[in-house]
């Protein structure tokens, strides 16, 4: 972050008296600089469309980089710093104008990273599965950005620190400020291993619905893609993938029980007009998020011997008894082969292990037939 100049300074006085996303002021920073911006709201510009909302809260005392900041290692960041993340630039007229910013520098940990989100309310099937998914991701380099809420955020972010990895918690209030109270520890646990902490809010600021869905934006603009684990059909994580797909990005969902309420948001995704993608394990999540080349591990399919088997030795073996012994007439007559073709047939079965002979005739060897055949390495 460069020094503690009059336009970050004017910068994080917006942050203080302008909601973040406001299009009206991010059109009017782009003609020019903040220092001016907050000179025509403090001067009344009434050509500054917005002008007399922006002016209500001009009685808050200005924040500043004081030592207590400095102390707490929050930093303020502007676009054009060298650890800005250019990707949001690419909200537009709706991108944060500043991030306050603690923890492991943002630009290098948003670099490489996964959004995950979902239901606050989730079950422990989406526990399970969000804090499953992180943990791999982190295994293999990526970063996980959630908002730090109960549920599938707080899921992500201790399954990405288990795996040993990087996490950015995306918050919809001042970074001073600890919301849900029962999840302070997760915050200060993602500062204690290297993860992040950002918020466009002053410190101070205490969440609202709108901001949440301020917040939202953020972590879909940060990201190289969204994945949503569960979602009820009114939920929060499906405003992030429509923030997601609108920048182009990638929207994957994980499915979940037909009969589970919290996954009708996933549900609809994946019908949508422009499908989600659904995905089960973290290759698929790098093979749609990664680079090119980046693919997800196919599984070995799963043979067994009998499906080695050319068709008349399959209906000369499937003929057999399951347990009785049975004549090389009685098994012609069964399998509808000539007896001189099931007599050799049934050699070759005894040689594969698949039956062996009895006294009066050949017996199945239980269990053989469907042994699996591991692939050679």
């Amino acid at each position: 972050m460069g020094g503690v100049t009059d336009e970050r300074r004017a910068r994080m006085r917006l942050s203080q008296l302008v909601e973040p996303g406001d299009e009206r002021l991010g059109a009017a920073l782009a003609a020019s600089s903040a220092c001016a911006v907050l000179a025509r709201i403090e001067g009344n510009d009434r050509t500054l469309p917005g002008v007399e909302h922006y002016r209500a809260r001009l009685g808050l005392a200005p924040i500043g980089l004081d030592e207590a900041w400095a102390v707490g290692g929050v930093r303020y960041l502007m676009p054009g710093d060298g650890e800005w993340p250019t990707q949001l630039d690419h909200l537009g007229n709706a991108a944060p104008w500043g991030l306050f910013v603690t923890g492991a520098e943002l630009r290098v940990a948003a670099a490489r990273s996964v959004a995950i989100v979902g239901a606050r309310a989730a079950t422990q099937y989406g526990l399970h599965v969000a804090s499953d998914l992180a943990t791999d991701l982190a295994t293999r380099g990526w970063a996980v950005v959630s908002g730090g809420a109960y549920g599938i955020d707080a899921a992500a972010h201790r399954g990405a620190l288990a795996g040993g990895g990087n996490t950015i918690a995306a918050l919809a209030f001042g970074i001073d400020v600890a919301y849900p109270r029962g999840n302070a520890s997760l915050f200060a646990r993602i500062r204690a291993e290297g993860g992040t902490l950002v918020s466009e809010f002053a410190p101070g600021s205490t969440p609202t619905k709108p901001r949440f869905l301020m917040r939202n934006r953020i972590i879909a603009a940060l990201t190289r893609g969204t994945l949503v684990v569960e979602a009820a059909y009114r939920s929060g994580a499906l405003n992030t993938a429509a923030v997601a797909r609108r920048l182009g990005r990638p929207v994957l969902v994980v499915p979940g029980p037909v009969t589970s309420a919290q996954s009708v948001g996933c549900h609809r995704l994946a019908r949508g007009d422009e499908p989600a993608r659904l995905v089960t394990d973290a290759s698929e999540v790098i093979e749609d998020v990664g680079l090119i080349g980046e693919l997800a591990d196919r599984p070995d399919p799963l043979r067994r011997v009998r499906d080695s088997l050319d068709p008349v030795s399959l209906r000369i073996l499937e003929a057999m008894p399951a347990e009785s012994v049975a004549t090389v007439a009685d098994l012609s007559v069964a399998a509808g082969v000539e007896v001189g073709s099931t007599g050799g047939v049934l050699l070759r079965l005894v040689a594969a292990g698949l039956v062996r002979e009895a006294p009066a005739g050949f017996v199945r060897v239980p269990g053989a037939a469907d042994a699996v055949v591991r692939p050679q390495r």
